[in-house]
């Protein structure tokens, strides 16, 4: 199959070092968030996974509206990403809350069911971490 689009990013030092990508469009220093001991001040991984999915999905979102022609007006996605225990190491939990402005609450709901199934995000971690999908007409 042939990529659409392909991307690179280099992390150096982990949790608490540097990441760029290859086009050098995005550039951050990484540092362990003071909830699980580090003295936070910079990003880190799940806040990342947190904005990439938001974008990702909230672009399912508009496509489908375009694709049903429904009148959607605008949306917006809030992210929220657990880091969970899992035996000795750990997994990801994600629940998505999606806005639509345009559109009632039945056909909001019906949109962001059609989304999460069309999501490269949501391809991507169907059947590996829990993602709860909600909506509200706004």
């Amino acid at each position: 199959m042939m990529a659409l689009y392909t991307t690179q990013a280099r992390v150096t030092g982990g949790r608490a070092g540097h990441g760029e990508t290859s086009d050098g469009l995005l550039k951050v220093d990484l540092g362990m968030p003071k909830e699980l001991g580090g003295p936070g001040g910079a990003t880190n991984p799940e806040q990342l996974f947190a904005i990439g999915y938001a974008a990702c999905f909230e672009s399912a979102i508009r496509f489908v509206a375009r694709k049903q022609k429904l009148p959607l007006a605008d949306a917006a996605v809030t992210a929220t990403v657990d880091l969970l225990p899992n035996g000795e190491g750990f997994k990801l939990g994600v629940s998505l809350a999606a806005e639509t402005k345009g559109l009632d609450q039945a056909a909001a709901e019906a949109l962001v069911s059609a989304a999460h199934q069309i999501c490269p995000y949501s391809n991507a971690t169907r059947g590996n971490i829990e993602v709860a999908i909600s909506a509200k007409a706004t």
